[in-house]
């Protein structure tokens, strides 16, 4: 296949569809889908009305907005308000909820906020204003923190010194481990992250067949992408195997991508633990700068609380994140937290679960089939 339009193809999905039904059986087969990224394309695109009754499909913490503790949101915006600071972030993070509100809020109240599309966006910035100092918020699982360590690596190379990172960049391994022990979730087998496993390989997951006995496929993220994981997952089951196969192989290499690699040792380290929405503290979960990058460590040069701030009682974000609920069964959801006026984070980001649920079935299992592939298949018999 070479263009996206072939990843849409009815009559492919069909067939796939009718190995799905074949290979389903009557056992109830629960899959998690670990990225957010494919949360949308499920829901965009009606795949979930799709499969049998007896596989269901729950999101997992893949959204890497949607984790950030409302306590780092808080110290975010301390920094944005320290005078004299051009604070620069991705969009989705301007209106994630802390216990101060969120940088939009702040922005009203006089700080200088702004939106950046790559942290090299924001080096720009600090070049251009030298009497200055520039706060880039680094968020996101490894699919965006080489580019955040080339940007600190061209900071160093070009002595700007008016240029700091906040650092909230988390790793994907650790929270599908404290998935995998949590006592309320059952899952059969996983579809593992597109995106991440674009710089990180598959040779991470192995411990997911191997301790716990889980199969993973790791997808893309067009419509005959997940179909196909969810059949290759199936497929395992059916066979008594248990093992790691990578469906985007147009992509993804077992290695993943080495210079990226590299690029994150030199410039990042584990931190001891770390705080995860609706997860709680996850020991060697994200990632710091390395003491050679002292220099250009926000955390270091600026004063932030530091505290712990719970979420509201309303919201059910972490269940969510969990896969333990479904966002329609959330107290709140489509009430009170909307995206207009959300309480929780996944209902903020372009990735987050809840998003994904109101803007394409918001009426709680969803009724409509809004993509062409969805109408198409369910006239396949």
């Amino acid at each position: 296949m070479k263009f996206v339009d072939e990843y849409r193809d009815p009559v492919a999905a069909r067939a796939v569809l009718r190995e799905i039904e074949r290979l389903a059986g009557s056992e109830h087969r629960k899959f998690m889908e670990v990225c957010g990224g494919h949360t949308h394309a499920i829901y965009r695109h009606g795949i979930s009305q799709l499969l049998p009754e007896t596989v269901e499909l729950v999101h997992g913490p893949g959204c890497p907005v949607c984790v950030i503790p409302m306590g780092r949101v808080d110290d975010a915006i301390a920094v944005a308000e320290t005078p004299g600071v051009i604070f620069t972030t991705f969009g989705d993070m301007l209106r994630v909820p802390g216990g101060r509100g969120n940088l939009l809020e702040s922005k009203a109240r006089g700080a200088d906020v702004r939106m950046v599309y790559s942290p090299l966006d924001a080096l720009r910035i600090a070049i251009e204003n030298p009497d200055r100092e520039v706060v880039f918020f680094a968020v996101g699982f490894e699919t965006t923190a080489p580019s955040t360590a080339i940007t600190l690596l061209r900071a160093r190379e070009a002595g700007v010194a008016n240029f700091t990172v906040f650092c909230n960049h988390v790793t994907i391994v650790p929270p599908l481990k404290a998935i995998l022990e949590s006592p309320d979730v059952r899952l059969d087998g996983f579809i593992g992250p597109g995106h991440v496993s674009t710089v990180v390989g598959n040779r991470p997951y192995a411990f997911v067949p191997a301790r716990y006995g889980k199969p993973l496929v790791t997808a893309g993220f067009e419509p005959l992408d997940v179909l196909q994981a969810v059949a290759m997952l199936l497929r395992q089951l059916a066979d008594g195997r248990c093992e790691v196969e990578n469906q985007y192989a147009r992509v993804v290499r077992e290695e993943g991508n080495p210079r990226a690699l590299a690029v994150l040792a030199e410039v990042f380290e584990l931190r001891p633990h770390f705080e995860w929405r609706g997860l709680g503290f996850i020991s060697r979960s994200a990632l710091k700068l390395r003491a050679e990058f002292s220099a250009w460590d926000a955390e270091l040069r600026y004063s932030v609380p530091g505290v712990r701030v719970a979420d509201p009682k309303a919201c059910q974000c972490g269940e969510v994140l969990k896969g333990v609920l479904k966002p329609w069964e959330c107290k709140v959801f489509g009430t009170s937290c909307t995206p207009e006026t959300p309480i929780g984070t996944c209902m903020v980001s372009s990735e987050g679960a809840c998003a994904a649920y109101y803007n394409y079935g918001r009426l709680g299992t969803g009724t409509r089939i809004p993509v062409s592939i969805g109408r198409a298949a369910l006239r396949r018999r």
